[in-house]
């Protein structure tokens, strides 16, 4: 009788123990859905969690006051470049954009580099994008000093790849919006957005579309790699399109409309484009002769401003990352001079250049140039062309020691400009 009583006093305190758990559970979850559906708790929770230490709740202030404080930014950022290069000549150039010269050494031999840095924060006023040598023309080139004659260049650094021959450049580049070239083995490119920079490995997702057909475009104003690659040529490529490919045709389109075809070069028109490829997936767009041209790429940046591609990879998610092979780049290895751009975790961005070929600067190799971005704080960082195209230019003169003086022309660069639209709505407000 006695064990019957004590089974049952146990069974009941481990319902009651049971019921507690239900109780509290239940209390907490609605607790929580109290407190993260009403703002003002949700935010005196979020709060007292971040300042559970007096450093935190410093480091919080600090965050607030540096938003709303330009001087207080601007102060921060000189105070970070200072303890960033220790021991390098550093160069104010306007409010939130610093040069910067020092020299490492490889292996006991010297290597003179020239950075630029930016805090586009504090330098409200600059604007960061690719420029062509010719903004009419891809076929052109020019040096860095002619380039900035014709725009108020605060900075700059030879930009992508390009073809000695003509200029064209070799690889995605889009300027406010428009892609002048797509991309060659989907190599690596920077896009800058309004807030910030990315980088990510390139590919075009094209198409024409009409007659109730669709066909896969290739490549924007880039040579042919294949015959079976459908190509499309803008004004900016030139007067007229190349001859059209073996068993292939070309169609001359403006304002939508096809208004020619031919096997040889075409006139491209100001309102057009000429697309040339194999006859049997160009002629069916004849029967309707409407077509429309649709231009992405892969990834698909959303607001994404400017495009410069390069290659390969030095700095991908804040870890050295040189995928030279796989970008097929395997010719510009070895020691060489060096240019490169790269970002950091608060999108600060920075331009750099390595001289080399020379006793007083030897060169970097890639693997050196990406272990140096990252040691200068990048999350992301891409190689452009290098060698004899190496050439940093700031406030009116060539900064390094190019192996031609003055650098040789280039096709395109990558540049800081002052934005003349803001300066002149800040007088206004005054």
């Amino acid at each position: 009788m006695d064990t019957l009583i004590l089974l049952r006093l146990e069974t009941f305190v481990k319902l009651i123990e049971k019921m507690l758990y239900i109780s509290v559970v239940v209390g907490v979850v609605c607790l929580q859905n109290i407190i993260w559906t009403n703002p003002i708790l949700a935010e005196d929770l979020r709060l007292a969690h971040h300042s559970t230490t007096v450093v935190d709740e410093q480091t919080l202030k600090e965050k607030i006051m540096l938003e709303l404080s330009p001087e207080l930014r601007k102060q921060k950022f000189d105070e970070s470049i200072k303890a960033k290069y220790p021991g390098a000549q550093i160069i104010d150039v306007v409010d939130g954009v610093k040069h910067i010269k020092l020299t490492k050494y490889y292996s006991g031999r010297p290597v003179r580099i020239n950075l630029v840095e930016v805090d586009l924060k504090v330098a409200s006023n600059i604007q960061v994008q690719p420029l062509l040598s010719n903004s009419q023309q891809l076929q052109s080139r020019r040096t860095i000093s002619n380039i900035a004659k014709d725009k108020n260049l605060i900075a700059a650094v030879n930009g992508t790849y390009f073809k000695p021959q003509t200029g064209v450049p070799l690889g995605t580049l889009m300027i406010d919006g428009k892609v002048y070239t797509g991309p060659v083995y989907d190599r690596v490119a920077m896009g800058i957005f309004d807030d910030g920079f990315d980088v990510a490995r390139i590919q075009l997702n094209a198409s024409i579309e009409g007659s109730g057909v669709k066909v896969k475009v290739d490549n924007i104003n880039q040579p042919r790699m294949l015959s079976t690659y459908v190509l499309v040529y803008t004004p900016e490529w030139g007067k007229y399109s190349p001859y059209a490919p073996k068993y292939g045709m070309s169609l001359r389109v403006a304002e939508g409309k096809i208004t020619k075809a031919s096997a040889n070069p075409l006139d491209i028109p100001e309102n057009g484009y000429v697309i040339s490829g194999p006859k049997k997936l160009l002629q069916p767009l004849l029967k309707d002769k409407n077509v429309k041209l649709d231009i992405k790429t892969v990834p698909e940046w959303k607001n994404v401003r400017h495009i410069i591609s390069g290659g390969p990879y030095l700095v991908k998610d804040g870890e050295v990352f040189v995928d030279m092979t796989a970008q097929k780049l395997g010719a510009i290895g070895g020691r060489n001079p060096r240019t490169a751009i790269g970002y950091t975790s608060d999108h600060n961005l920075i331009l750099m250049v390595a001289d080399g070929r020379e006793g007083s600067s030897i060169g970097m190799t890639l693997m050196e140039l990406a272990n140096f971005m990252k040691s200068i704080g990048c999350i992301g960082a891409i190689n452009l062309d290098g060698g004899g195209s190496t050439v940093m230019y700031v406030n009116g003169q060539v900064v390094n020691k190019p192996q031609v003086k003055g650098g040789i022309p280039l096709s395109n660069a990558f540049v800081l400009t002052e934005n003349v639209d803001n300066i002149a709505s800040d007088d206004l407000s005054e």
